[in-house]
C-alpha cells in the first residue's frame, strides 16, 4: 500500500514520563480501568487508574525480572496475577509483592535464559517465550517457544529463536500468530483451541525496515497492532498481512502495544539512551496513549 493510502496517527506528547529502561507487557483491566505494564530491566511492575491519570501511578519492586503478566481464573486480579518470570510461570501476590512459581520451563540453559513475552489462549493455556537473559553477552539463538497447562510439564514447540515475542488470536480463536522478532517475521498457524494444536505454518508478514517487530495487539476486527523497535512507530497490520496503518511516536523503540477500551491504544517504549535525537532519548521509556477507533479482542484468563 502506498504510504499516502495508510491511515496515520501522530503522538506528540507522553501519558506518563515512567523513563522505563524497557517497558513492555501492557495490559488492560476492564473492571478497574486500570492499565499494569512491566519494566523488564529495572525489575518493575506498573499500575496506573486511565480514570485517576497519571498521579496514580503504583510501582512494585522485584528480585528477577518480570516480563509479562495475565489473569487467573476465578481469582481477583487485583489480589494476584500469573507472571512470566526468569524461570518460568509463577504467581505475584499484589499486596505483597511475593510470588511463588508454580511451572518452571525445565531448560538446561536455566541460568542464561529468562521469559520474555506471551498471552494466554482460548481454552485457558499460557504461551510464553524464553531468550537469552541480560548480563549474558550477546542474545543467542537458545530461546524456545512453550505452552503451559495446569498439571502437566511446559510444553516446547519452537527452539533455537532469538528474540521469541508476542503471541496472539484472531477474534475467532481459530488462527495463532508469533513474532520472532530477530528474524522480522509474524508467523501463523490454523488453530484448534481445544487441543492447542498448531497447523499450516506460514509467513503472515515480514518486515522489511531497519527495525524489529516487538509486541502486538489483535482487534476486534482482526487487525493486528504492532510496535517495531527502532522505528518510531506501530503498525497497522490487515487480517490478511498487509500494512494498513502506522502510529508516529516520538521516541525510537516501540515495544509493545494494548488496546485499552473507548477506542484507544496505549503504546510502551524502551529507553533510547544513546541517541543523536534529544527528544527521543528524553522520551524514551515514557507510555504513549492515543485514539485510533479500535478496540481490543477480549483476554483469557489462565485455568489453574
Amino acid at each position: 500500500m502506498a504510504g499516502q493510502d495508510l491511515q496515520q496517527w501522530h503522538v506528540s506528547e507522553p501519558y506518563l514520563e515512567t523513563h522505563c529502561s524497557l517497558g513492555e507487557g501492557p495490559y488492560y483491566e476492564p473492571a478497574t480501568n486500570t492499565l499494569r505494564f512491566v519494566d523488564i530491566i529495572q525489575k518493575r511492575l506498573h499500575t496506573v487508574s486511565l480514570t485517576d491519570g497519571p498521579s496514580s501511578l503504583k510501582t512494585l519492586q522485584f528480585d528477577e525480572s518480570v516480563t509479562v503478566t495475565a489473569d487467573i481464573e476465578g481469582r481477583d486480579p487485583q489480589e494476584v496475577l500469573l507472571i512470566g518470570a526468569k524461570q518460568g510461570l509463577a504467581v505475584l501476590d499484589r499486596k505483597t509483592g511475593k510470588y511463588e512459581y508454580v511451572s518452571k520451563f525445565g531448560d538446561d540453559k536455566a541460568e542464561r535464559i529468562r521469559s520474555n513475552d506471551g498471552v494466554v489462549d482460548p481454552n485457558g493455556r499460557f504461551w510464553l517465550g524464553t531468550m537469552t537473559d541480560f548480563g549474558q553477552g550477546p542474545f543467542q539463538p537458545e530461546g524456545s517457544l512453550y505452552h503451559f497447562t495446569a498439571g502437566a510439564p511446559a510444553t516446547r514447540t519452537l527452539t533455537d529463536l532469538t528474540i521469541p515475542n508476542s503471541v496472539g488470536f484472531s477474534p475467532s480463536g481459530r488462527t495463532m500468530y508469533f513474532t520472532h522478532s530477530t528474524a522480522r517475521e509474524v508467523l501463523a498457524w490454523d488453530y484448534d483451541p481445544s487441543t492447542g494444536q498448531q497447523s499450516n505454518q506460514r509467513v503472515f508478514y515480514r518486515h522489511e525496515g531497519p527495525g524489529e517487530p516487538d509486541g502486538f495487539r489483535v482487534d476486534t476486527e482482526g487487525n493486528l497492532w504492532h510496535a517495531v523497535y527502532g522505528e518510531w512507530r506501530v503498525l497497522k497490520l490487515s487480517p490478511e498481512g498487509k500494512l494498513i496503518g502506522e502510529v508516529r511516536i516520538p521516541t525510537r523503540n516501540a515495544t509493545c502495544c494494548e488496546l485499552v477500551g473507548g477506542g484507544e491504544l496505549v503504546i510502551t517504549t524502551a529507553a533510547d539512551s544513546d541517541s543523536d535525537n534529544k527528544e527521543s532519548r528524553r522520551l524514551g521509556g515514557a507510555v504513549f496513549r492515543v485514539n485510533v477507533g479500535a478496540e481490543g479482542t477480549p483476554r483469557f484468563a489462565y485455568k489453574m
